[in-house]
């Protein structure tokens, strides 16, 4: 839901846009730390936040980081 968030904010189009692992924490909502696979060796991870479900928002691309491979950690940014 923010590839397009994120393709625009990255000035990038992504081949593929696939989530391989996730991490959450809990804020006035979620926070989603996001590792996706963009191209065969090209990795990003992304910074999502959903709003509580009374708020009636979609998820919002936070932040990101690029230049990640398939084996770096997911950690909290």
């Amino acid at each position: 839901q923010v590839k397009a968030q994120f393709e625009s904010q990255a000035n990038m189009n992504c081949i593929a846009f696939t989530a391989i692992e996730y991490k959450t924490q809990v804020v006035a909502g979620t926070m989603y730390f996001i590792k996706v696979q963009v191209s065969d060796v090209e990795y990003v991870h992304l910074k999502v936040f959903q709003s509580l479900p009374y708020e009636n928002q979609g998820p919002s691309l936070v932040g990101f980081q690029t230049g990640k491979t398939r084996y770096d950690p997911l950690t909290y940014f």
